[in-house]
C-alpha cells in the first residue's frame, strides 16, 4: 500500500525509548491491516474466540498499545473516512487479487499444502466497519484518544503534526511525508522479533526514524517535487508512469520546473496524465481541525476493559491483567510511565 520511496529517503534506526513523553498519531487503518495480516495460526487462519469472531486485530491493539504506554508514549490513532474517488480503481484491483488469493487458498487447504495456505491467507486480509467499531471501543476502554478523518487517515496525522497538535506520525506507508508530516516513524507498532515468511527464522524489527525536512535538503527538492515524484511513480491515487521509479523521478523534477514540461519530455508514456487532483489532493488534503487538548487521554476502565477482553474474547485473563498492570500503574523508575503524566 502507498508509495513506494525507500529508494531514495534516508532512515535512521530508533527506539521506542526515544519517543518516550511524545505523542504519535497512528494510522490506524495501516496499523490494524497489519495485526490482521501477521497475527495468525501457523496454517494462516486469524485468532477467533469460540464463536468465530476474529480477534487478531484487538490483540495487536491491545497489547501493542499497552507496551506504548509502559514506553511512556501516547499513540492517537487515526481512523480512515470517506476514501478518495481517486482511489476507487486502487481498492477495485485490490478487491480482485484478495479474490484471487482466496480462491488459491482454498485449493491449497484442500490439498495441504499448510505453508502455501499460510502465506495465501495473508493476501486475503480485509478490514470491515466492524472491526474498527471493535478498535474503537477497545482504545476508549483504555483511554487512548483517537480520531476520525474525514478521508485518509494517514492525511490527518500528517496534518496533525505539521501544526505541533502531535510530535509525529507513526505508518508503514512513506504517503505521510508526501501530505506533509515532518517526521515518519516507521515499525513504531510492530518492532520486536517476526517470522520470515515461508522460512523458519526470525529477524529483528526496529523502528525506523525519516525527517522531511532532512531528506528534502539532501535531495535538493521541496515537498512538491517530493508529491512530483510519487505521481511519477504512482500512488494509491494515480498509476504512476511506466519504468519510472524513485531515482528516475528524481532525476527528471531537478531537471524540469514544471510537471508539464516533465511529461512532455516523456512523450506518449505520459500521454492525458492528469496529476493536478492528486497533486492537490497531497498538498491540501481533506483535515478534521482537532486540537491538542482534545488529544488527552482518559482514566483507563479497569472493570470493563478486562470484561471485554477476557470475558467477552477469550484472550488470558492473566495476560491481560499483566500487560494492563505494566502498562498503567504509577512510575516506579524511568521505563514505567502511566496515563495519568498526560493530564
Amino acid at each position: 500500500m502507498g508509495v513506494d520511496l525507500g529508494g531514495i529517503l534516508e532512515r535512521r534506526e530508533a527506539s521506542l525509548d526515544e519517543l518516550k513523553g511524545r505523542r504519535i498519531a497512528i494510522d490506524a487503518y495501516n496499523t490494524l491491516y497489519q495485526f490482521l495480516t501477521t497475527i495468525r495460526q501457523p496454517d494462516g487462519t486469524p485468532l477467533m474466540d469460540s464463536k468465530r469472531r476474529i480477534t487478531s486485530h484487538l490483540s495487536g491493539l491491545f497489547y501493542r498499545t499497552a507496551n506504548l504506554l509502559e514506553k511512556g508514549v501516547l499513540p492517537c490513532y487515526v481512523f480512515d473516512g470517506k476514501p478518495s474517488e481517486l482511489k476507487r480503481k486502487t481498492l477495485e484491483e485490490r478487491e480482485a487479487r484478495k479474490a484471487q488469493a482466496e480462491e488459491a487458498l482454498k485449493k491449497a487447504l484442500e490439498a495441504g499444502r499448510i505453508e502455501e495456505a499460510a502465506a495465501l491467507s495473508q493476501r486475503t486480509v480485509r478490514m470491515n466497519k466492524e472491526m474498527a467499531a471493535e478498535a474503537m471501543h477497545l482504545l476508549d476502554l483504555m483511554g487512548v484518544p483517537f480520531v476520525q478523518a474525514p478521508s485518509e487517515g494517514e492525511a490527518q496525522c500528517a496534518v496533525m503534526a505539521s501544526r505541533g497538535v502531535v510530535d509525529a506520525v507513526g505508518s508503514q506507508d512513506y504517503d505521510a511525508l508526501l501530505f506533509g508530516a515532518p517526521q515518519l516513524y516507521r515499525n513504531v507498532t510492530i518492532a520486536g522479533k517476526r517470522k520470515v515468511p515461508r522460512r523458519s527464522i526470525y529477524v529483528d524489527v526496529v523502528p525506523e526514524e525519516i525527517s522531511l525536512q532532512e531528506n528534502l535538503a539532501r535531495l535538493g527538492i521541496d515537498r512538491k517535487r517530493l508529491v512530483w515524484i510519487a505521481l511519477l511513480a504512482g500512488t494509491d491515487f494515480n498509476s504512476g508512469v511506466y519504468g519510472i521509479g524513485g531515482k528516475k523521478g528524481l532525476k527528471l523534477v531537478k531537471e524540469f520546473d514544471s510537471f508539464e514540461a516533465i511529461t512532455e519530455k516523456l512523450g506518449e508514456k505520459a500521454k492525458g496524465f492528469d496529476y493536478a487532483p492528486v497533486e492537490e489532493l497531497f498538498l491540501n488534503p481533506p483535515y478534521k481541525e482537532v486540537s491538542r487538548d482534545e488529544l488527552r487521554p482518559k482514566e483507563m476502565n479497569r472493570s470493563e476493559l478486562v470484561a471485554f477482553m477476557v470475558d467477552e474474547h477469550e484472550f488470558s485473563r492473566e495476560r491481560v491483567e499483566g500487560a494492563i498492570s505494566r502498562a498503567y500503574k504509577e512510575p516506579l523508575d524511568s521505563n514505567q510511565a502511566s496515563l495519568k503524566k498526560w493530564f
